[in-house]
């Protein structure tokens, strides 16, 4: 850039140097897809987050549980369903997840309700996982059949009518 007078300005030493200049943005990486299983799994492990919370804020004002169990326990649990959503790409994040459904059915021992609210969200991880994982396998195959495809399971011509021999 130049100003008025024709001197080179600080946009020029910029463009020179190879940093994108003023208002010009740099392309963006390719997000990378999501599994099913991750999607879902962050779905349910989102929302029992938020019933898990609010369930540690009831426990706490009915004073049904020591202030230090109802709120620590229910922040640890928290934090354990934060790290698991942000783990779920890998299988840390995927056995952190089946951890806090067994933590969570397991405080059932300490109030009753949550015997129910654990069944009710471990019901819905076991199916996430299992219908997750059989549409990202669904999708792998589908993915590579496209990548090579066989020409011996190929019976269709370009022309759309079946090939005969």
């Amino acid at each position: 850039m130049s100003d008025a007078s024709g001197t080179p300005g600080a946009g020029d030493a910029e463009a020179e140097a190879g940093t994108p200049a003023e208002g010009v943005r740099a392309p963006r990486r390719a997000r990378r897809t999501r599994t099913m299983r991750e999607s879902l799994g962050s779905i349910v492990l989102g929302f029992e987050l938020i019933v898990v919370f609010l369930g540690a804020l009831v426990l706490f004002g009915l004073k049904s549980l020591p202030a230090a169990v109802a709120l620590g326990g229910g922040a640890a649990l928290v934090i354990l369903m934060i790290v698991a959503i942000a783990l779920l790409r890998y299988p840390v994040g995927i056995i952190l997840g089946w951890a806090v459904q067994v933590i969570v059915i397991a405080a059932g021992l300490l109030v009753p309700a949550f015997y129910i609210v654990g069944a009710i969200f471990a019901a819905m991880w076991i199916y996430c996982m299992i219908v997750g994982g059989r549409l990202d396998r669904r999708d792998r195959r589908a993915r590579e059949a496209a990548a090579h495809p066989d020409p011996e399971t190929d019976n269709e011509s370009p022309s759309g009518t079946e090939k005969t021999e």
